[in-house]
């Protein structure tokens, strides 16, 4: 079976989004093989999870004096802090037998295939087998303070954080690996009140590739592994393609929901929730 690629490229946070929720509609209406898609965010960014408090989880007027992005995700989970990093993606409908009807179930399946493309890097990466349990000296707005069951460990340390969503008819679920982590600067950014312990803390509990490589990988190396890896443990074939012009258009429009505060900020909807 022949799955859909749309390789690495570098683009703006909100049309970033914009595309992922474009490639999971046009998935689901049009019953489409899976689509996975690599890419990074430029300029640096913050997403927060779909029903986060932005003011409380991100100091917004630091991101808004660095220049960082901040947008809303159609995705549940935690804040990420999207720089020296690569985010995946992958939409698929319900008729694809290979991924189970639950979000665990779903994680375990692209953990794996993640796990299998970092092992070609010299990365060992386990599975968590549950959520540690949180301190209150833990950053819990960040994606990274805390791994989901069947996330991706290395040495007990996160370095993949994900989150889906799933409606009628299919999923999406989309996930930052770092390449490169500090955990100053992301505690700055995701928390507007934080003790130097919760600095700390996130240190010990996050890695990225760089850290546990023996040298500096190169983003095309990182993605040719994690394409490897999907393709060997789903015994798929990948066709590289680029966005269908009905993706193309959807996006156009979705960009004006992902670039609006009220959005972003409120969490006030251009669309209503959609049937999928």
């Amino acid at each position: 079976m022949a799955w859909r690629l749309l390789d690495f490229q570098n683009n703006n946070i909100f049309e970033n989004m914009a595309i992922d929720e474009a490639v999971f509609r046009e998935t689901i209406k049009n019953k489409k093989h899976p689509t996975i898609r690599f890419y990074g965010s430029r300029p640096a960014a913050v997403s927060i999870g779909y029903f986060q408090d932005a003011e409380k989880e991100v100091n917004i007027e630091k991101c808004c004096r660095e220049g960082i992005d901040i947008v809303r995700r159609i995705t549940g989970g935690k804040a990420v802090f999207h720089f020296k990093e690569i985010t995946y993606c992958v939409a698929a409908g319900e008729r694809e037998k290979i991924f189970p009807a639950d979000i665990s179930g779903t994680y375990e399946v692209i953990s794996r295939c993640i796990a299998r493309g970092l092992s070609a890097l010299g990365i060992k990466a386990d599975l968590a087998e549950g959520g540690r349990a949180q301190t209150g000296e833990e950053i819990n707005s960040c994606c990274f303070s805390v791994p989901s069951k069947n996330e991706l460990l290395v040495n007990g340390r996160k370095i993949c954080g994900s989150a889906q969503v799933r409606g009628k008819g299919g999923f999406l679920q989309h996930g930052s690996l770092l390449m490169d982590f500090d955990p100053l600067k992301m505690a700055a950014l995701l928390l507007p009140d934080r003790s130097p312990e919760q600095v700390e803390n996130l240190g010990k509990f996050v890695t990225a590739i760089n850290e546990e490589s023996a040298s500096p990988v190169d983003i095309r190396d990182i993605c040719l592994q994690l394409k490897k890896g999907f393709i060997e443990e789903m015994g798929i074939e990948l066709e590289e393609e680029t966005l269908t012009p009905a993706e193309e258009t959807l996006k156009n429009e979705l960009i004006k929901k992902y670039t609006d505060a009220n959005w972003n900020i409120e969490r006030k909807k251009y669309f209503k929730r959609i049937d999928y």
